[in-house]
């Protein structure tokens, strides 16, 4: 049985920086792409960065594209999302996810690609 827990959320200012960490526990973190999503109140859950089992291949939603970073460290079962320049804009709880089957080396950016999902972590930008 998979599961993912997050921390590292905070509150912060704008143009901050924040580092989220991801634990997986289970047997298939070196088969499993993992991801970040997003939901703030009121609106739906949103992709925000992939990457492949290996870390060879990235993925990230255009708002974060320059500004945040997700890698995994495969020996700690570990992911992270690096985030930089932080807006208000990026207030939400953030989710960490795996997909444990994934299609070759492909980042799924939907919701029903990923089977396993921690608890989330709340993250706030003020201005």
């Amino acid at each position: 049985q998979v599961q993912l827990v997050e921390s590292g959320g905070s509150s912060v200012q704008t143009g901050d920086s924040l580092t989220l960490s991801c634990v997986f526990s289970g047997r298939t973190f070196t088969m499993s792409a993992m991801a970040w999503f997003r939901q703030a109140p009121g609106k739906e859950r949103e992709f925000v960065a992939g990457l492949s089992p290996t870390g060879g291949r990235t993925h990230y939603s255009d708002s974060v594209q320059g500004r945040f970073t997700i890698s995994r460290d495969n020996a700690k079962r570990m992911t992270y999302l690096q985030m930089n320049s932080l807006r208000p804009e990026d207030t939400a709880t953030y989710y960490c996810a795996a997909d444990t089957t994934p299609v070759a080396s492909h980042i799924a950016t939907v919701l029903r690609r990923y089977r396993y999902w921690g608890q989330g972590t709340q993250v706030t930008v003020s201005s």
